[in-house]
């Protein structure tokens, strides 16, 4: 039977209930469920097992590589029954994406504020030995209760080590362009190998994305012609852009493929 026919009745390891859909990662669902020997309410993440990827249970790994860091949720269990894997993970408020879309485009404060916490969270992972490699305002969400006022990071479906035995990994060609394109870094639509300046410029176009509701290229589906309009927007970054994000966006995107980034000086021209 599917996930969706047997869901109002589906009891994962005999104590977490299957709510109501609230998402989708790079490959799974994400549902809101409950523990019902607490009442305490989780989010759930379900992948087939038809699909092959065993993604979701890298993903659990590398949850828990980070667990007990500021701004990653933790995982609660994982494991699988006939037809599906599941990860049982804390649950968050709303996204990044999701506020946009209430609210409006975010002040230029706001956008800093989530800009320092958002590039401390890629300063660990990338210290932790990953690049994530899907920087997008649906992977960021507010917490809830007395931590609605810090960003976590979610969908490590993307996620790569960056180091492999302490050596950096070659540049070299990929076969298709990886993560979100609207977020994706020029050499990513170059079809280039991804490194931490990629996460870094996707956090540059995340925080314009936040401050003015929309990117010049967001409406173009053709790949090509997308690359073209961020290579036109970064000869032409206007002073209508904040300094802050404008200055930010000319470094990372000089960076090298293997160079250390300099995050806190970064963090430091956020901090307000």
């Amino acid at each position: 039977m599917s996930l969706m026919t047997t869901m109002p009745e589906l009891l994962i390891f005999k104590k977490y209930k299957l709510m109501s859909k609230i998402g989708e990662g790079s490959f799974g669902q994400i549902y809101k469920g409950v523990n019902i020997r607490t009442n305490e309410l989780v989010a759930i993440k379900v992948e087939s097992i038809v699909s092959g990827s065993k993604l979701l249970k890298n993903e659990s790994a590398i949850y828990q590589y980070l667990s007990n860091q500021v701004g990653v949720p933790n995982v609660r269990w994982f494991g699988k029954d006939e037809t599906n894997y599941f990860m049982v993970l804390d649950l968050l408020g709303d996204s990044l994406e999701s506020l946009l879309k209430k609210n409006g485009p975010f002040s230029l404060k706001l956008v800093l504020q989530i800009g320092f916490q958002v590039l401390n969270l890629i300063k660990m992972l990338h210290e932790s030995g990953f690049i994530h490699r899907d920087i997008k305002p649906e992977n960021f969400l507010l917490g809830l209760g007395d931590k609605s006022r810090q960003t976590h990071i979610i969908d490590f479906g993307f996620c790569k080590q960056f180091k492999r035995s302490g050596v950096h990994i070659l540049n070299k060609k990929t076969s298709n362009l990886i993560g979100t394109p609207s977020f994706a870094s020029v050499y990513a639509h170059e079809l280039n190998e991804l490194s931490r300046r990629d996460d870094l410029i996707s956090i540059g176009y995340m925080l314009l994305y936040l401050y003015q509701g929309g990117l010049p290229w967001q409406s173009e589906v053709n790949l090509e012609k997308m690359k073209r309009l961020k290579n036109e927007t970064h000869e032409d970054l206007t002073s209508d852009i904040p300094k802050e994000l404008l200055n930010y966006l000319r470094e990372v995107n000089r960076l090298a493929f293997d160079e250390d980034p300099n995050y806190d000086k970064w963090l430091h021209c956020f901090q307000i």
